[in-house]
C-alpha cells in the first residue's frame, strides 16, 4: 500500500512536470476541519504542489465538519472534507457531491483519539456512559458514529446516551464548566484537556477500528466536479503527491510545521502530536464499510449506489 502511494506521487509529480507555464490559474475554496486527517491537503498547499498545478486553493476553516456537506451545497467550498457518515447522509438525504480524494484513514497505531471524561465523573467504561451528556464535533460524524458502535459492540445501548454537538475548540471549556461529562475528541485538543487536568482518558475505543478505512474524505458537488475535471484531476494528484511527502520520514519537521500552520498549534503540541496516515484514493469497498456501519445504526433511509459516487 505504501509503495502503491509514493509511485503515486512519483507519477502525479512527473505530469506536474509537464503541466503548462501558461495555464490559467483556477481558484478552489477547500474546507477543512482541525485535525491531522487534512495533512495531505496542508502539505500540498505548503509545498506547493496546488501552485505547481495552476490550482489556487483557499483553505477554510470549517469549525463542525457535520456543516460541511451544506457549505458545499451552497457554493461556499468547491471542495471540502466531510466524514465519510456525514457525506453519505447527505447523499441519503439528496445531494449529488461524489468523492474527488480522501484524507486520513484508521489506524490501530492511532491513540489520538478518544473518550474524555472530566475530572470527578468517574467515567471508566462503556456501561459508565448510560445517562450521560458527551460532546461530540459533528452529529453523525466519524467520531459520533464510531463511539456509538464501540458502545454497541460492549452491549450499551447509546440511545441511552445524551450525546450534543460541539466543536473541538470548545470540548475543554465545556468539561471545565461542568455542562457535559464527557467529550469524544482527538488530539490536539484532547492532550490539552488531559494535560490541564479538566479531564482524563476513559478510553482510546478507536482502536476497535480495522485498518485503511477512510476518516475524511474530499467531496465536490456532481456537477461542479463534471464541469472542471481537470481541476478535479489536478487536486487529486496535488493530494496524492502530498500523501507521498507525508510517507517520507525526512519531511516530518516539514510536515508538522503545515499541520501547526493550518490548525494553529503551539510547538510544544505539534512534537507530539500524532498524525493520521493518508489515504489519498478512496475505493468503492471503503465507502462500502462505513454504509455497513450507519445501516447497523440506522441512519440511512434509502439505498445508496456506491458506484456512482467516486468522480473519475
Amino acid at each position: 500500500m505504501k509503495r502503491r502511494t509514493l509511485l503515486s506521487g512519483a507519477a502525479a509529480a512527473g505530469l506536474a512536470a509537464t503541466w503548462p507555464a501558461h495555464a490559467q490559474t483556477t481558484k478552489v475554496v477547500f474546507g477543512y476541519t482541525a485535525v491531522t486527517d487534512f495533512t495531505s491537503v496542508f502539505v500540498a498547499a505548503e509545498e506547493g504542489y496546488f501552485k505547481k498545478r495552476n490550482l489556487d486553493v483557499e483553505l477554510k476553516f470549517i469549525p463542525l465538519n457535520s456543516t460541511i456537506p451544506a457549505a458545499i451545497q451552497s457554493d461556499s467550498l468547491h471542495i471540502g472534507g466531510p466524514t465519510p457518515s456525514v457525506y453519505l447522509q447527505g447523499v441519503d438525504g439528496g445531494l449529488d457531491h461524489v468523492v474527488v480524494a480522501g484524507g486520513g484513514v484508521t489506524s490501530k497505531t492511532i491513540t489520538g483519539i478518544g473518550l474524555v471524561a472530566r475530572a470527578g465523573t468517574g467515567i471508566k467504561t462503556p456501561q459508565d456512559c448510560i445517562g450521560k451528556k458527551i460532546g461530540v464535533p459533528g452529529l453523525g460524524a466519524f467520531l459520533h458514529v464510531t463511539f456509538r458502535a464501540w458502545l454497541k459492540q460492549n452491549g450499551v445501548d447509546y440511545r441511552k446516551v445524551n450525546f450534543v454537538e460541539a466543536s473541538f475548540p470548545q470540548h475543554g471549556d465545556l468539561l471545565r464548566g461542568g455542562s457535559i461529562d464527557a467529550v469524544v475528541t482527538a488530539d490536539p485538543f484532547m492532550s490539552r484537556i488531559t494535560d490541564s487536568g479538566a479531564g482524563y482518558v476513559a478510553s482510546y475505543y478507536s482502536t476497535f477500528l480495522p485498518d485503511g478505512n477512510p476518516t475524511i474524505i474530499y467531496t465536490a458537488k456532481r456537477d461542479w466536479a463534471q464541469k472542471n475535471a481537470a481541476t478535479v484531476k489536478a487536486f487529486r494528484e496535488a493530494v496524492v503527491e502530498g500523501a507521498a511527502f507525508i510517507q517520507n520520514p525526512k519531511n516530518n519537521d516539514k510536515v508538522r510545521a503545515a499541520i501547526g500552520k493550518f490548525i494553529k498549534l503551539p510547538p510544544e503540541v505539534l512534537a507530539k502530536i500524532q498524525i493520521s496516515p493518508p489515504g489519498p484514493v478512496v475505493n468503492e469497498k471503503q465507502l462500502n464499510y462505513w454504509i455497513g456501519l450507519m445501516k447497523d445504526q440506522e441512519m440511512l433511509k434509502g439505498s445508496i449506489n456506491v458506484s456512482q459516487l467516486i468522480a473519475k
